[in-house]
């Protein structure tokens, strides 16, 4: 497979508007299909990894699911099993430059404990959330839904609030000073919906947290990642350790009524166990995936690439007289092709050393974005200049390719209405410009066609109620309900989930043909048992959760075909007839092989595109 960049591509202006007019984003679907699922909604949450979720979920139907529970380093009570020591964390010594497997490992005799993190102290109606009343909450609410705001149980937002210090352990989790090292319950003393700090989930930190040398390689686990650092990265890469310590170590229980709502729909609809973040790092560069396959650069604006400032460039390497505190962690962008760049020498060594040798994917020149950037254009297509912004890309998107084969889509985002509305272009409370992929695009951005994609996640509930939907749809909540620790909590995205499905559910014509799928932009940083496939330089990452709920996804199952964002993608152009997005795109990967473990591919790089998650017949 090419893995060069078409940095010379484009679209005249006559074209461009024939491919975004092609395809109206309210519309009901009309294109053919090769399943009977004529519309897919994706409903994608904030930061949280699989294990963190679904710990000690165990299925209706007769299939494993791979977690700690199966893996028995907890048991169902949550409490330390037989195999506690596959969990445990360590610390080590890493001076001069950055290691990807760090040397001076050394156990700790009990966890770092969990910290308060940055969390907000108390509740408040005018800093929320957590908000101080149910009515302040609401009229938060009815910023963005109108009349459908008490409908997303406003209510939880007033739940959960932390009443410690800034930076301290959070003695609301039990036992927290003294945990044994490893993989701890963070419910039982607390209830469920409380705000918890936010781990770190930097892109070298990620790296670093998996502890991946081949040296280390077995057959189960062909990658060698341990995945035994996160405490120690957490702690040593932040001035404040954000959440500190062991935080990336908590986990809810399913089996015990933690995660209510997607436990129930795990159990009667269908769930993936292997289904990962595609890239190591934060929201932004893992949200661009979904729209298309692929990770962005800093350009020109004309898709060539170009040389972002020093102080944008990420420089991993420990400080000097610093244990791994890096000389700038606060960069956005790597170019990875080189490897006299800091950080990426360890990381090309380890890809080539693997058996297979995965191609880094990184073009001369390039510098790839792997932190969190605002997109390069506002909503009404002029192109935001400020410092912090990315150049508007020209990375080819799957919205640019269902509208050129007259298929609807839209982007549905929470608070976009009034990000719109902003005169000033600054974000409406909650808005999250820099999660839309087709936010950062030229081709979707260039026309008012292309921008009337993007929509409000209110419009969604009102197409519903309409009888309509377009063919592909994505939502990402505003910030509040989002489930992003620290500022919003798993609870509320489960909440906010719950009402669009209910929505569609009680739409009969539109259920029938309707797949419905629950997930999360990355991991957060939180700890996670599964394997993960090294596929390029910036990935996979951990796993994520994946839940189908669809008429054609009914009895429990657990999908276990190794997959990630791209995933979905490949799913969407198997159903409409889609040709991959571009020469280099993950969408042009295998469907995975495997002997013995299903879960590790005899034939990697790859990735699959969702098909097992149902069931047609």
């Amino acid at each position: 497979m090419a893995t060069r960049h078409r940095f010379g591509r484009r679209l005249a202006a006559a074209s461009l508007q024939a491919i975004v007019a092609a395809s109206a984003p309210g519309a009901a679907a009309a294109a053919s299909t090769t399943t009977p699922i004529k519309h897919l909604v994706v409903i994608i949450g904030e930061n949280q990894s699989f294990d963190h979720v679904f710990a000690t979920y165990r299925a209706p139907s007769s299939d494993r699911v791979r977690n700690l529970l199966s893996e028995g380093i907890v048991d169902i009570q949550g409490r330390p099993g037989p195999n506690f020591p596959a969990g445990a964390q360590f610390s080590a010594v890493e001076t001069g430059t950055f290691q990807l497997a760090p040397n001076g490992r050394m156990p700790y005799v009990h966890l770092p404990a969990e910290t308060t993190g940055n969390l907000p102290q108390g509740s408040s109606d005018t800093a929320g959330p957590p908000f101080a009343t149910a009515s302040g909450a609401l009229a938060y609410e009815r910023q963005f839904y109108h009349g459908f705001a008490a409908l997303l149980n406003p209510v939880d937002l007033t739940t959960g609030a932390n009443a410690l210090p800034k930076y301290v352990p959070d003695t609301r989790i039990a036992n927290v000073t003294a945990l044994p090292d490893g993989p701890f319950q963070l419910t039982g003393k607390t209830p469920y919906d409380f705000y918890t700090a936010d781990p770190n989930h930097g892109f070298f930190s990620e790296w670093q947290e998996a502890d991946c040398a081949v040296s280390h390689a077995t057959a189960a686990n062909p990658s060698g990642c341990l995945n035994d650092l996160f405490p120690w990265v957490e702690a040593s890469r932040n001035a404040n350790g954000i959440g500190s310590g062991g935080v990336a170590l908590g986990f809810y229980n399913v089996a015990r009524g933690d995660v209510p709502y997607f436990a129930s729909l795990a159990r009667q609809y269908t769930m993936s166990d292997n289904y990962h973040q595609p890239m190591r790092g934060p929201s932004s560069p893992n949200w661009m995936f979904f729209g298309t396959a692929d990770e962005l650069f800093y350009s020109d604006g004309q898709g060539n690439p170009a040389t972002p400032s020093t102080s944008l460039v990420l420089n991993p390497d420990p400080r000097p007289g610093a244990n791994n505190t890096p000389v700038n962690d606060g960069g956005n962008f790597v170019a990875c092709a080189d490897p006299a760049q800091p950080g990426v020498a360890t990381i090309r060594a380890y890809l080539a050393s693997l058996p297979y040798g995965p191609d880094p994917h990184c073009a001369p020149g390039a510098y790839y974005h792997v932190a969190s950037r605002h997109p390069g254009f506002f909503a009404d297509g002029t192109v935001d200049t400020a410092a912090n912004a990315l150049p508007r890309s020209s990375v080819p998107t799957l919205g640019e390719r269902l509208s050129a084969k007259g298929i609807s889509w839209a982007w549905f985002g929470g608070g976009y209405a009034r990000y719109v509305a902003d005169p000033s272009h600054t974000a409406s409370p909650g808005y999250c410009d820099n999660c839309n992929p087709f936010q950062f695009s030229t081709a979707v951005m260039g026309t008012p066609g292309g921008r009337a994609h993007l929509r409000d996640a209110e419009d969604l509930l009102k197409d519903i109620r309409a009888g309509r939907l377009p063919a592909v749809s994505f939502v990402r909540p505003e910030d509040a309900p989002s489930g992003h620790p620290d500022s919003s909590k798993l609870s509320s995205f489960e909440n906010y989930a719950k009402e669009y499905i209910q929505e569609i559910q009680a739409q009969p014509d539109l259920w029938k043909d309707t797949a419905i799928l629950v997930t999360f932009d990355e991991g957060g940083g939180y700890w996670d048992s599964g394997y993960v496939q090294p596929i390029d330089f910036f990935g996979d990452g951990v796993r994520v959760p994946m839940i189908a709920v669809s008429p054609f996804s009914r009895g429990g199952h657990v999908g276990h075909v190794y997959a990630d964002h791209a995933s979905l993608v490949k799913f969407i152009e198997a159903n409409w007839g889609l040709d991959p997005l571009s020469r280099r795109s993950r969408d042009n990967l295998p469907q995975p092989v495997t002997a013995g473990n299903p879960y590790v591919p005899v034939n990697p790089p790859a990735i699959g595109n969702l098909m097992d998650l149902f069931r047609f017949r």
